[in-house]
């Protein structure tokens, strides 16, 4: 049964309208959409009692004129009441429908249904208007949505018109305590779905929007980076094991360029180029916005470049590093971490941080080109990850301590 059901008469002014003439409408509302259903009446402005939604009284006609109001708003109930008997979904359009004597539709919108044709879209328009990364994202997000549903409601799909705020809610509990997603990632997820939502009410699928009143704020999370001293540790160490050293090189790569871990891993060699400086350039598309970034190259990553230019990996498949899985990359940076006495949480993605703040923003560097070597969208992004440095801001007050010494 529906949780929500409205009807009200209002007037309306129509093109055939004359002077203070207009037509009377009922407007109905139930938790799924809402019709205006014309009354076939008219009144005029000055004899409409508009909180009681009828003639007013003080006319000697309204007896007559509002008992043909009363009967129509009883044969709305009348039509809600048989929608129920025969187990049709209670709409204002199977009401209206039902009223002009239109066959009545049954169908109803299922939200896995809806989520997967998205998809299904989505991955048509990978290459042009979307990233493989974030299709994948929202293959993700389906995956987690008909996992609550089995878990939650034991079932596989939900009429979205069931979609409320209390859905909303235990959704983001699930994510935070059975998938154990922290509060950002949560956030990125309900995000996504919410996209799914948004569609529904634009197609007017859906009258009320489930996500009012729920907050969709991220917290701010600290940008780990390291420090020049510890890039200088890494750099220098010594390993016994091949593949650490290795690791090791990339690492600094991306800590010198900026790159993210898939973006190092697809870099051929075709995507080096000469600048406007004369000096080495990189041009790489990032696989997680689809945006180029135009990366002029320092020496030090120029010279990893050509340290790895005759490795079999880098031959075989025209690659300009021997990049291992994301996993592999990971636990090995934990490994040499522990070797180079470094004590931070080290994984790849300290590479892009350490180049936004340690590398660039604290040598200096405009924070609008950190911006465009980042292959960010907006500075709002790279702003998250210009966390300034002591060493900077004891910089930039020396003139000040000396002033005033």
């Amino acid at each position: 049964m529906e949780k929500s059901f409205g009807l009200f008469f209002y007037l309306k002014k129509g093109k055939s309208d004359k002077n203070f003439e207009r037509t009377i409408y009922i407007h109905l509302t139930t938790e799924s959409d809402a019709v205006d259903i014309s009354a076939k009446r008219k009144c005029t402005k000055d004899k409409w009692n508009q909180e009681a939604g009828r003639m007013s009284k003080k006319y000697e006609e309204s007896t007559l004129f509002n008992s043909y109001l009363d009967t129509l708003q009883q044969k709305v109930f009348e039509a809600k009441r048989k929608l129920l008997e025969l187990d049709k979904p209670v709409t204002s359009q199977n009401i209206k429908d039902l009223l002009l004597g239109k066959e009545i539709s049954s169908e109803k919108r299922m939200l896995m249904n809806i989520f997967k044709l998205h998809n299904e879209q989505m991955g048509k328009l990978v290459g042009r208007e979307f990233s493989p990364a974030t299709l994948e994202r929202y293959q993700t997000s389906y995956r987690h949505t008909r996992s609550f549903l089995e878990s939650r409601y034991q079932i596989n799909d939900i009429d979205i018109t069931k979609l409320d705020f209390e859905f909303i809610s235990e959704y983001e509990f699930w994510l935070k305590s059975t998938r154990k997603c922290d509060h950002n990632s949560t956030m990125k997820y309900l995000s996504n779905f919410r996209k799914i939502v948004n569609r529904c009410i634009r197609s007017g699928w859906l009258l009320k929007d489930p996500f009012i009143g729920f907050k969709m704020t991220k917290r701010v999370v600290e940008r780990i980076a390291l420090t020049e001293h510890e890039l200088k540790i890494l750099a220098d160490k010594k390993f016994p094991a091949e593949r650490l050293s290795n690791v090791r090189d990339i690492f600094l790569f991306s800590c010198f360029s900026g790159l993210a871990y898939a973006d190092v891993k697809k870099l051929k060699k075709s995507e080096l180029f000469t600048g406007p400086d004369g000096e080495i350039w990189l041009m790489s598309k990032r696989q997680k916005t689809d945006i180029s970034a135009r990366i002029p190259i320092i020496p030090v990553a120029l010279n990893l470049i050509d340290k790895y230019k005759n490795h079999p990996i880098c031959l075989e498949q025209d690659r300009l590093l021997p990049v291992l899985t994301n996993q592999k990359m990971n636990a090995y940076l934990k490994e040499i971490a522990d070797v180079c006495g470094i004590s931070k949480n080290l994984t790849y993605h300290i590479a892009r941080h350490t180049f936004a703040t340690t590398v660039t923003l604290s040598n200096g560097v405009p924070i609008e080109t950190v911006s465009k070597m980042l292959g960010h969208r907006n500075l709002s992004t790279t702003q998250h990850y210009a966390k300034i440095l002591d060493q900077k801001i004891s910089n930039d007050m020396k003139q000040i301590r000396e002033k005033y010494k």
